[in-house]
Order: C-alpha cells, then sequence, then structure tokens
C-alpha cells in the first residue's frame, strides 16, 4: 500500500495545477492514465477567457456565460469563477506560460458566445504550451510523486471497508505496464480525469477522455447532474487520415465563415450573431444543413484574411491542414460537427467538495453550475484553475483523520480474459449508438433504444469485469458504458429544448429552469 497525504488522479491542468499548489505543503501522487503530456487539456487550441481589458468587465463575462448557459447557469458560481479569471491568470504567467503578446501587451482573441475581446492564447496551441510548462514544473518537485500509465479503478470508501463512512480513503490503480493493481491511501482525493467525449463515435478529445472519474464518483455514492448536455464542436476536421483534429473557434473568431459546397454562407439564416453565434447553435446549424441537402460535411474560409495573417494566427491549424493537402490560406477548411465537452457531471460546491468526504472534484469531470446547458467558448480552462486552488485551499485547511490500512485488491476469484474481442466489439457497439440515437438532435424514440441497449451492454459488461482480471481497455470500456448510461437517463428526464440538449418531442422552453440531478447508484447484478 502507498500512502499520500493527497491523491490526484488525472493530469490536465486541473490535476496539475492543484498538484503544485499542494507540493509546497504535503505529499502528493500524481495518477496520469499515459504520460504527463497527454490529456484533454494540452489539446485545447483557443485559450482562456478572463477579463483582462479595461474595455471589458465581469459583468459582461458573467452575463455570456449565462446565455451560452441558457440561463441555467448557478449564478454564485459563475461570478466566482470569473471574479477569480485575472489571478488565474497571473498564476499561469508566474509559472512562465509564454501567451501571445501584440504592441499593446497580451493579445486577446474573440470567441462564439463572447461580447468582447478576452480570450488569452499561446497562437493556437493554448492547450499544449500550458501543459508543456507545467508539467516541467511537475517533474521537477520532490514533493510529487508522479504515476504515468496508472489508470484508477475505483475509489476506496467507507462502504466498501464495510464501516458505512461515507468518506472516501484512496483508490485502487492500475499500473497498466505490467497488470499490477496498486493500492493507495490518502486523506484526501481529487478526481480531475476531464470529460467522456469518447462515449461517441466522432470527437475531438484525445482517447483518455473515457468518463472515469464521473463513472468512480457515481459508484462511490457522488450525485451526478445535466449530463444531457454534451456540446458537440461545430468544427472538427473531416478528412479521412484526421483524427480528432480541431479547427479552432477562433478561426470564427477572427472572421471564419462557414459555407455550404458551392460557397454560399448558411448562418445568416440560422442566428443573428451569424458565425459568432453559441456552439450549440453553431453545430445544430450545420448538422441540419448536412441533413437536408445530404452532405458529408460543410467549409469553414479564412482564406479571405490572407496568408500572413492566418500563418501569424493559425500556424498549428494551417501546417495540419497542409500536411493533409488543404491550404487554407487559398482553399476552405472540410469540418463537421463532433463531440467535445462534457458540461455535467459530479456535484460539487465553491470548494470542490463532493457528497463523499475527502473527495474532490475540479475540471471537466464536475458539475460546478459555471457551464449550464452549454459551456461558453474558453470558460473551461479557467474553471480547471479557479476549483483546482479552491480545493486545494480546503484540501489544506481540512481537519481529516489517518488513513486506516486498506484491503489489497482480490485477485483470487478471477481468471486472465479468453476473448478479449468482447471489449473491442462492445466499446464500438456503444458509440455507435451514442452518436446515432443520443447526438446533437434527440427524440424519445432514440433515447429509450438507446437505453435499452446500454442496460444489456452493462451486464455484459459486468460479467466480464467480474470474472476476469482488469485490465486498461476493460476499465475504460466499464466506465464509458455507465457514463452512457447517465447521459441518457439525464436526457430522458429533460423534457425541453435548451442549450445542448434539442428533443424533437419536446422543442421549447420549460416554463421551470432545473438541473437533472441523479442520485442513488444501484451496483448491476
Amino acid at each position: 500500500m502507498l500512502n499520500f497525504d493527497v491523491l490526484i488522479i488525472g493530469s490536465g491542468l486541473a490535476g496539475q495545477s492543484a498538484a503544485l499548489r499542494l507540493a509546497r505543503h504535503c505529499r502528493v501522487a500524481l495518477v496520469s492514465k499515459r504520460s504527463l503530456e497527454d490529456s484533454a487539456s494540452g489539446w485545447a487550441q483557443g485559450g482562456i477567457a478572463a477579463v483582462l481589458d479595461s474595455k471589458d468587465s465581469i459583468e459582461e463575462h458573467i452575463r455570456d456565460t449565462l446565455i451560452a448557459g441558457a440561463w441555467l447557469n448557478d449564478e454564485a458560481a459563475t461570478r466566482h469563477v470569473v471574479e477569480n479569471g485575472r489571478r488565474a491568470i497571473e498564476w499561469l504567467i508566474e509559472q512562465g506560460v509564454p501567451f501571445t503578446k501584440d504592441e499593446s501587451g497580451y493579445h486577446l482573441t474573440r470567441e462564439g458566445g463572447h461580447s468582447a475581446r478576452r480570450v488569452i492564447h499561446v497562437a493556437d496551441a493554448t492547450g499544449s504550451a500550458v501543459q508543456e510548462t507545467l508539467t516541467c514544473k511537475v517533474r521537477a518537485e520532490s514533493n510529487i510523486t508522479v504515476l504515468e500509465h496508472h489508470i484508477a479503478i475505483d475509489l476506496i470508501t467507507g462502504d466498501k471497508l464495510g464501516t458505512g463512512e461515507k468518506r472516501c480513503f484512496g483508490a485502487y490503480v492500475l499500473d497498466s505496464r505490467n497488470g499490477e493493481v496498486v493500492t493507495i491511501g490518502a486523506r484526501s482525493t481529487l478526481v480531475a480525469t476531464g470529460g467522456a467525449g469518447k462515449v461517441y463515435l466522432y470527437t475531438t478529445n484525445p482517447d483518455t477522455s473515457t468518463g472515469d472519474g464521473i463513472a468512480m464518483a457515481w459508484r462511490a455514492g457522488c450525485r451526478v447532474a445535466n449530463m444531457e448536455f454534451i456540446q458537440f464542436h461545430p468544427t472538427c476536421l473531416y478528412h479521412p487520415q484526421a483524427k480528432s483534429f480541431l479547427i479552432s473557434e477562433a478561426v470564427r473568431g477572427e472572421g471564419g465563415l462557414l459555407k455550404l459546397p458551392d460557397g454560399s454562407r448558411f448562418m445568416p439564416e440560422h442566428d443573428e450573431r451569424e458565425e459568432l453565434a453559441p456552439r450549440d447553435i453553431v453545430a445544430r446549424a450545420i448538422d441540419f444543413e448536412m441533413k437536408k441537402r445530404g452532405l458529408d460535411c460543410v467549409f469553414l474560409d479564412i482564406s479571405h484574411k490572407g496568408e500572413a495573417f492566418i500563418k501569424e494566427h493559425f500556424p498549428n491549424i494551417h501546417a495540419r491542414c497542409l500536411e493533409l493537402g488543404i491550404d487554407i490560406t487559398e482553399q476552405p477548411i472540410p469540418v463537421v460537427p463532433a463531440a467535445h465537452y462534457t458540461c455535467g457531471g459530479i456535484i460539487c460546491d465553491l470548494h470542490g467538495r463532493t457528497d463523499v468526504s475527502s473527495l474532490y472534484v475540479a475540471g471537466e469531470a464536475s458539475c460546478t453550475g459555471l457551464h449550464g446547458a452549454n459551456r461558453l467558448a474558453s470558460n473551461s480552462l479557467l474553471e480547471c484553475l479557479v476549483f483546482a486552488e479552491a480545493a486545494v485551499k480546503d484540501i489544506l485547511a481540512a481537519q481529516v483523520e489517518p488513513v486506516p490500512v486498506l484491503p489489497e485488491w482480490d485477485e483470487s476469484r478471477v481468471t486472465d480474459a479468453d476473448e478479449e474481442v468482447v471489449i473491442s466489439h462492445n466499446w464500438d457497439e456503444l458509440r455507435r449508438f451514442m452518436w446515432d440515437y443520443v447526438g446533437i438532435v434527440r427524440t424519445n424514440k432514440r433515447l429509450k433504444r438507446a437505453l435499452h441497449r446500454v442496460h444489456l451492454l452493462k451486464r455484459e459488461i459486468h460479467e466480464f469485469y467480474s470474472h476476469f482480471r482488469v485490465s486498461h481497455d476493460l476499465i475504460e470500456l466499464r466506465n464509458l458504458v455507465l457514463t452512457a448510461e447517465l447521459i441518457i437517463r439525464c436526457a430522458i428526464l429533460r423534457r425541453e429544448s435548451r442549450g445542448l440538449h434539442y428533443s424533437r418531442d419536446f422543442p421549447d422552453l420549460a416554463k421551470k429552469i432545473r438541473n437533472t440531478v441523479l442520485r442513488g447508484y444501484r451496483p448491476p447484478r
């Protein structure tokens, strides 16, 4: 058994920023499914939204967030995040993040749903630059034990120990390289595992986004909320050789136009904000045009801005597209919507505390109330920073009893898997029916079909999990199928169309604004 003061599961911006803040005070274990550099945070292109310009205001940022979130946002959480935005950016600057500058200082861009330029960035690869900066510091910190290529199996709670205490004592973690399960005890545990984009067939997320933290916290007794609100990014590169390559929101923010194959624009017919409408509106507009006209994709054209402008503002997008034979200085970019961000998740308070004592959450796995029914562009990395800091403060202030000796992982009644093909088949089936039945536009009939299919898969996967040794793929599949069920159940409960959830059966807004809250985990039989 390994013992630490704090266990952090997830190595994106939320996890790494929390680890660095904690390392001055206590011993930290940082668990990463792959390498430290490999997270959804590192894939973020656009930037981080914060009020940094004298022409902008806290109230305007809050208002933009509430409008994008279809007024389902928690106003206290929204104000908390926005008011702490400048300090979060200043902390990153102190760490050495090389944000892009212009003649007046740091360059701020504008993205869909924002009424002002407030997105600070590092060219078009902000997440990568932030991740690289923090990773270097994490690796150099003696008080942080980095466990790469380790995937958490389950949280260890009082229920698992038979004490009935609703407290988290750590987690069982699989070392993917040798197949050994490590028991990690910790006075406090922070879940920072990101979202669940891989539950869908098409996604902008890395392979690590499999809903692990949400599923583990649900099994541990936490409530989850608003899982129906899956943000589909409007512009993912459509190319047979490109896997999950995102075309940043900032391309539209800097003047990019969405067009049909004949070169005509269509966004003016869908929203008065045209290409700068929030993501849910743009994604539905593209989906509508593709289905109406039988198109494989639409096109995003920035070529009119000129070669020098494009290479300065979007060097990585330009280079990647050029590798695939698309010169965006002269040609439009073929794009399609793809699953991008999980707006719901584990319910927590303004300190990152969940329903289980000593268990915290930060980042995309959480439901803080900031995003409401639709995340405003570039608010996600800001949320990671603000809530990671809030959780750290509470962890350091908490008076927590030492962790008892924890039982080791029991493999006495399982054997090696005899048919791994079951895992790959179930994975493929799950992602396909989620895309077909629980996508951008939903119906009651589709959702009921999806729920029936997910229950069948769940039983099959539970049987497999109960009889065979755990593997990296099996753990992810078990978490994905549970996360899919939570998404479907929330979607069925929401009898209206709001934000990212659009139902043909309930196309109007409900009179009462409410969150969709699920509670009461029951283990499969």
